[in-house]
């Protein structure tokens, strides 16, 4: 990857900015990231030493929230919006306990007939576990039911069948299957505390299309690039998106359309992109993501924008240090992005900090939201509202020497 450059279009110095954050597959409404961004900047800003504060959005049709720092005696104004799509995930959640199972078996056999699974692990054990972690603790899910109905069956047929005959086998096999029920939906009502459902939907979501966007995605998506080209029109220093965990591959796509479409000037805002804990091979390695694999190979040449990927190996849910460009298959001889860092908790946090995270493993997953005990260069809060923007602050900043760019795709086609 080439270094960084000067940038053309700003003087790399942010005194407005606006933030585009893109959630990934999450149902919860998208004031948790506001509160979130308000607990955790005020606890890096009491480490660090600068001041933030956030206000109520400027536009009533959006959800965001203003920021208003003072970091290294500069001042910044940021607005930041979240582009929503947890209603599409909603929506995508919404399957009774026996489509769930069948979901489970047909993303399965997409992810192990395709060769992908055992492409992925070669990559990271820790995302492919995380994935499979729905798999097994259903299938727990539906052996603990089946065991319970057995245990009702027999049970029932040995009381009642000398008192009632066959009608006695009718009663119990009907009392097995109602506590086999009951119990798979005790297990559902419960899954804020498993997660299994969630996370079986989740790899589902991308799955059932083979890694190809749903139509209602690729029309949010279109929506988004919208609102950023807007912004990009604006008289901000910087336009910043940040993807987030399978956010990263939507922000790829909606800025390779950015950028294609032709509103990316060169007098304009700079344009930044910040990937966090992203999962783009869960995506990118199936047969159909002809779409994803293609932004990728566009997006890493561009000399319109500044992208950086920051992930851990400490996060387990996330594809830590590869390159989604180069794993996917798909890196050009060009190519210049992303700039692969670690914001390594090990070192970031203290030894009790990491210790009370450490298996904690979707709070980790959102660490880079968060505050850090030890921040090195990679800080969130000074990223989105301090006084540089993403290429300053990286200007001359190394790749990670242990990042992964081996292309372990089992399918690198670009268009059918």
């Amino acid at each position: 990857m080439s270094s960084f450059s000067d940038n053309s279009f700003s003087d790399n110095r942010v005194s407005r900015r606006r933030v585009f954050y893109i959630p990934g597959y999450d149902p919860i409404h998208p004031r948790r990231y506001r509160e979130l961004y308000r607990k955790e900047s005020a606890a890096q800003a009491a480490i660090s030493g600068y001041q933030i504060a956030l206000g109520p959005g400027r536009s009533a049709d959006r959800f965001g929230w203003h920021v208003a720092a003072e970091i290294d005696g500069a001042q910044v104004s940021t607005d930041f919006e979240v582009l929503v799509w947890s209603d599409i995930v909603r929506d995508s959640m919404e399957q009774g306990i026996t489509a769930t199972y069948l979901q489970m078996i047909r993303t399965a056999w997409i992810y192990i007939a395709s060769g992908a699974l055992w492409r992925l692990m070669r990559l990271r054990k820790g995302p492919v576990i995380a994935a499979l972690y729905p798999v097994a603790f259903l299938i727990v899910q539906l052996l603990l039911a089946v065991l319970a109905g057995s245990l009702v069956l027999r049970a029932g047929e040995a009381i009642l069948m000398p008192l009632i005959g066959a009608m006695g086998q009718v009663i119990a096999a009907v009392a097995a299957v109602a506590l086999a029920y009951a119990l798979l939906r005790w297990f559902k009502a419960r899954d804020n505390r498993f997660f299994a459902y969630y996370l079986m939907h989740d790899y589902a979501y991308s799955a059932a299309s083979k890694g190809a966007n749903p139509p209602e995605l690729e029309a949010r998506m279109a929506e988004f690039t919208e609102e950023i080209a807007a912004a990009l029109r604006s008289d901000v220093q910087e336009v910043l998106v940040v993807g987030h965990s399978s956010g990263a591959h939507l922000g790829v796509s909606i800025l390779a359309d950015l950028i294609r479409q032709g509103h990316v000037r060169g007098k304009g805002p700079a344009l930044s992109f910040l990937t966090l804990g992203q999962v783009v091979p869960m995506v990118s390695f199936l047969r159909d993501a002809y779409r994803l694999r293609a932004d990728l190979h566009y997006l890493s040449t561009r000399e319109e924008l500044t992208w950086v990927d920051v992930t851990a190996p400490g996060d387990g849910c996330a594809f830590a240090l590869c390159d989604p460009v180069s794993v996917s298959g798909v890196a050009p001889e060009e190519k210049r992005w992303p700039l692969v860092i670690s914001c390594a908790f090990t070192k970031t946090l203290r030894p009790e900090t990491w210790k009370a995270l450490r298996w904690r493993f979707f709070r980790l997953h959102f660490q880079y939201l968060c505050a850090f005990d030890r921040p090195g260069d990679y800080d969130y809060f000074q990223i989105t509202a301090g006084a540089r923007t993403l290429r300053a602050r990286f200007a001359g900043r190394k790749p990670s020497p242990s990042r992964i760019e081996r292309p372990l795709s089992p399918f690198r086609n670009v268009q059918p």
